[in-house]
């Protein structure tokens, strides 16, 4: 991306955001914050301008917040993901389970159907791999 703020800026920056931003520190500043709009709230009698303050601060920072919780827990989700296919490929399980974040909803349908029919009959997973497979390339 160019412009203003490329793609690998904008990873940095949420990375060390969210680290501070969720800090006991962070807490506290925020606790701190709400208190002494509280203790000020009889120097303004508690005015509309002064709850104005603190809604509009709180939406201001919640509305910003979204999106640097978002980016991070994607980037989160990309790398378990990631690891668990790399887990999947290098193991004894079956591959057709790596990816399955890109699969389709008919596809995930049929998995989870098989998984339900393996779990009432206790039957060992092995067992079931090519019916599996095949239940999900025919609903493909």
């Amino acid at each position: 991306m160019t412009g203003i703020l490329s793609t690998e800026q904008f990873r940095a920056f949420a990375c060390k955001a969210s680290l501070r931003l969720g800090s006991p520190w962070a807490f506290m500043v925020a606790v701190l914050t709400v208190l002494t709009w509280l203790l000020t709230g009889p120097l303004f009698h508690f005015s509309n301008a002064w709850q104005l303050v603190i809604n509009t601060g709180t939406t201001i920072i919640t509305f910003l917040m979204v999106f640097l919780i978002q980016a991070t827990q994607n980037r989160d989700a990309t790398a378990i993901h990631l690891k668990l296919d790399e887990l999947i490929r290098s193991s004894k399980a079956r591959n057709i389970f790596a990816d399955l974040e890109n699969a389709t909803e008919a596809e995930l349908t049929v998995l989870k159907k098989e998984f339900s029919k393996l779990r009432k009959a206790g039957t060992a997973v092995p067992e079931m791999a090519a019916p599996l497979a095949k239940a999900v390339n025919k609903a493909r």
